[in-house]
């Protein structure tokens, strides 16, 4: 029974992904002989903790239950007290707990001190299952830097447009919308300013029931951006426009007036994809959703700087020995140089085919 309750709690964690960063999403379930008394996730940032709804809606029936959690029970103060205290107050006798949080301010901190307190804690209750909820959360917590997600769509015969450069819509509706789910659950939305010149994106997560817009990255060494572009003029979510170091002040002004336009200079004269991540991680970027064309798709591959790879496949065939493919650049050299992934996941959808990858762990 410990899978089936521990299952509730991580498809409540699930259902939050997205909107609780920089914490990471957690799901809890309070049950005693048998009856649910209390359940709950934690919703957002600076809100009650998942272990403090799901104890509150159990109220005083909590003492003596068992609480499952999806991840370590924090030990800290941070915006909200201590999960752990509230545990041992309320009188739970066991902790069930699926994965313990790499966090250094947590890190076993929590689960010592249940059991210091007589509590039982069993850890590993499908950690698996926990660890995949939590990748953007894990990683970024270990290196400081976004977890990133490449996404493409493609024929069957591995193009993403026609010669002349024709791409809508190569996938069907249903695997459009999928895309709008992984915006609205990743921090960022990355592209390169070629993107933005061709097609004028408005890089929202348009769902419908809504959605959370994700901060716009445009990758634009010269500053090339129209004025007049969406993600410019549109004040529907913030846009950070990353230029290169010989990028003058006077070009830069007319953007750094727009409300919500944010130009970020680096140090360098090409901007690389490894030193923008450092500055997106300093600015508590947990996630960012790579949606560039094969030019920024190949920067990433070439710096090895991927998490996870979104490819959905779509059942037409384009041809064109010049039409673009989904990654550009240098490319590698030999097959033992090439990034390997692990196929994580393979679902219809539509009339297309969704591909989940990651690397493999010796990479």
């Amino acid at each position: 029974m410990d899978e089936d309750y521990m299952r509730f709690a991580l498809r409540l964690a699930k259902e939050v992904s997205g909107q609780t960063s920089p914490n990471p999403p957690v799901g809890a379930v309070v049950v005693k002989e048998g009856e649910i008394l209390g359940f709950g996730a934690h919703l957002k940032a600076g809100e009650a903790h998942a272990e403090v709804n799901a104890l509150q809606m159990a109220g005083d029936k909590a003492s003596g239950a068992t609480i499952y959690v999806t991840l370590e029970p924090c030990s800290h103060y941070g915006k909200t007290p201590p999960c752990v205290e509230l545990i041992i107050e309320t009188g739970i006798k066991r902790v069930v707990i699926a994965v313990t949080d790499p966090n250094e301010k947590v890190a076993g901190k929590g689960i010592e001190k249940l059991r210091n307190a007589g509590i039982g804690v069993e850890v590993g209750i499908l950690q698996e299952e926990a660890e995949q909820i939590n990748a953007a959360f894990f990683h970024f917590i270990k290196t400081r830097t976004p977890y990133v997600t490449v996404k493409s769509a493609v024929s069957l015969d591995g193009k993403t447009a026609t010669v002349h450069g024709d791409s809508k819509w190569i996938t069907g509706e249903q695997a459009r919308m999928d895309v709008h789910h992984y915006r609205h659950t990743h921090d960022a939305i990355l592209v390169g300013v070629n993107t933005v010149v061709m097609d004028n994106p408005s890089l929202t997560a348009r769902l419908p029931n809504g959605g959370k817009n994700p901060v716009r990255i445009i990758l634009d060494t010269n500053l090339r951006t129209p004025l007049d572009a969406n993600i410019v003029t549109d004040n529907q979510a913030d846009t950070w426009i990353f230029v290169g170091k010989n990028t003058d002040d006077q070009t830069m002004a007319p953007y750094q007036s727009r409300e919500r336009v944010k130009v970020i200079q680096m140090d360098e004269e090409v901007i690389t994809v490894g030193k923008v991540l450092e500055v997106l991680g300093s600015k508590g970027i947990m996630s960012v959703f790579v949606e560039g064309g094969a030019e920024i798709h190949g920067a990433f591959l070439e710096e090895r700087r991927l998490n996870q790879m979104i490819l959905y496949l779509a059942p037409k065939l384009i041809g064109g020995k010049t039409a673009p493919t989904a990654f550009a650049g240098r490319g590698f050299q030999s097959i033992a140089e090439t990034l390997s992934l692990a196929i994580s996941d393979v679902e219809m959808i539509g009339e297309d085919i969704k591909i989940a990858a990651t690397p493999r762990k010796d990479e």
